[in-house]
């Protein structure tokens, strides 16, 4: 897989570096020749252009990379990359970094973006995940398709401990992807019974997240 990343500071190196190790191929972009630093990620192809001027992007072929990776430090940065990388070549999966969360809202599929990575929305995630048994927290959104990973982690004196999964009616645009049991991660089955402990990872609509807290937490 082919993989272009528009900034190429700590975060955008530190990703580059994961998706090498995993096989990929990596493009990183950045038009400050400070931020050029091959040696840090040797494998990595490297450009020194503007990621939002067409020109670089042509220089680019943008229309070969299966996945753009918008990670400035600057939201208007993002949003450009991701609404070109969209529009003009035809990238079928847009990343985009949210370093404000004032601007969230504008992360979405009008502006080209599939997948918002919000990092002070993503801490705040999961220092809530480490604590919380029994409140749903919302992981990730995705834009495409307006859907949110969402976790909750089943409390001991809920109704549904010793279901099996096959048994539960969940609410629609709900599914259940993941088990986290123990260390281990499951692929949930109909025949699985829910256990008083187990984290439970969810794509859900916005509008379904309640009535499936509701569900899980009910007593």
């Amino acid at each position: 897989m082919r993989v272009a990343i528009a900034g190429a500071g700590a975060v955008g190196r530190s990703i580059a570096g994961e998706l090498l190790e995993n096989g990929h191929e990596v493009l990183l972009i950045d038009k400050a020749p400070d931020a050029i630093k091959v040696d840090s990620v040797p494998q990595a192809e490297w450009l020194l252009a503007d990621a939002c001027e067409i020109s670089s992007l042509d220089e680019a072929a943008l229309q070969r990379c299966n996945v753009v990776i918008a990670a400035t430090g600057d939201d208007k940065v993002n949003l450009v990359v991701s609404l070109l990388a969209k529009t003009e070549y035809g990238v079928p999966r847009v990343v985009a970094r949210v370093n404000n969360p004032k601007n969230e809202w504008l992360f979405n599929e009008a502006w080209g973006v599939d997948v918002a990575v919000s990092t002070p929305r993503l801490m705040s995630a999961l220092v809530e995940e480490a604590v919380s048994v029994g409140d749903l927290v919302r992981l990730m959104r995705f834009s495409q398709g307006d859907a949110n990973l969402v976790e909750l982690t089943l409390p001991s004196d809920t109704g549904l401990v010793g279901t099996r999964v096959g048994d539960v009616v969940w609410p629609e645009d709900t599914a259940l992807v993941t088990i986290i049991r123990e260390g281990r991660v499951l692929v949930p089955s109909k025949d699985d019974a829910l256990e008083a402990g187990d984290e439970l990872l969810f794509v859900a609509a916005p509008h379904r997240e309640e009535e499936l807290e509701q569900l899980l937490s009910v007593r």
